[in-house]
């Protein structure tokens, strides 16, 4: 078997070198650096992978009376209990309205919290947005006072009086007490996990930049509390996100 000559080999190689920074460099271009004036794709978002991908179900695609130039199209379409639309093979599809993940409206991502829209008001690899979320608290009564009820017990029915306590008792005004309230949560972009803005899942988001993490933990426990959303800030400042900028089919 004849070997190839060594300028052959060196100028294949250089061609195929070539070709992978060619192709490194197309997948960088499809990718850029989210800023503010950055636009998602309008449509409905079905999971979080989609977000990723920038590449939601598009409004031409969805079955509506509301024409799609409406400003109140995704408000109009979220107040039915389905959404209908055609997929990749022009296949009709239905989802229940509570599945799915959000929409984007005028390239601003709205995500879905109890059946509610919130505009994620700060995008990046540590998203952070306000809900407003119903909260459930079954230590009140709904009386007239709503006052807390030390004595309450769960174990205790009125109707089932095996468990003994001196202190349980029936009263007609028990029952869970709700109420509406704004929470702030957090959502890691690589993962899609939302999760409550507290002092704990701040630091566990922070982790993966070891030396902000570092810088964060030695502060004093108040000054963390008072600082978690400028560690947010600048952690997405040192790790930026890139998003897809293909358009949505």
């Amino acid at each position: 078997m004849k070997k190839l000559p060594v300028v052959l080999i060196l100028f294949v190689g250089i061609i195929c070198l070539n070709s992978n920074w060619q192709v490194c460099g197309q997948d960088k271009e499809a990718m850029v650096k989210y800023t503010p004036d950055f636009r998602f794709n309008d449509g409905i978002y079905l999971n979080f992978e989609q977000v990723k991908a920038n590449n939601p179900i598009p409004k031409a695609k969805i079955l509506t009376s509301t024409d799609y130039n409406d400003k109140d199209f995704f408000k109009n379409l979220m107040s039915g209990n389905k959404i209908y639309f055609y997929d990749g093979m022009g296949v009709r599809q239905e989802v229940e309205k509570n599945t799915i993940w959000g929409y984007a409206r005028n390239g601003i991502i709205y995500i879905q919290i109890q059946g509610n829209f919130n505009r994620i008001t700060f995008m990046g690899n540590i998203c952070h947005f306000v809900a407003d979320v119903t909260s459930y608290d079954n230590r009140y009564y709904n009386s007239p006072y709503g006052y807390y009820d030390p004595y309450y017990s769960p174990y205790y029915s009125p109707y089932y009086s095996s468990f003994y306590s001196p202190y349980s008792y029936y009263s007609p005004y028990r029952q869970n007490s709700t109420r509406n309230e704004l929470k702030q949560y957090i959502i890691d972009f690589e993962s899609g996990k939302v999760l409550e803005f507290d002092l704990d899942n701040t630091e566990l988001l922070l982790m993966k930049d070891s030396q902000l993490y570092e810088e964060f933990v030695r502060l004093p426990h108040k000054k963390k509390k008072e600082l978690m959303f400028v560690y947010i800030r600048k952690f997405n400042e040192k790790n930026p996100l890139y998003i897809p900028v293909a358009k949505s089919e």
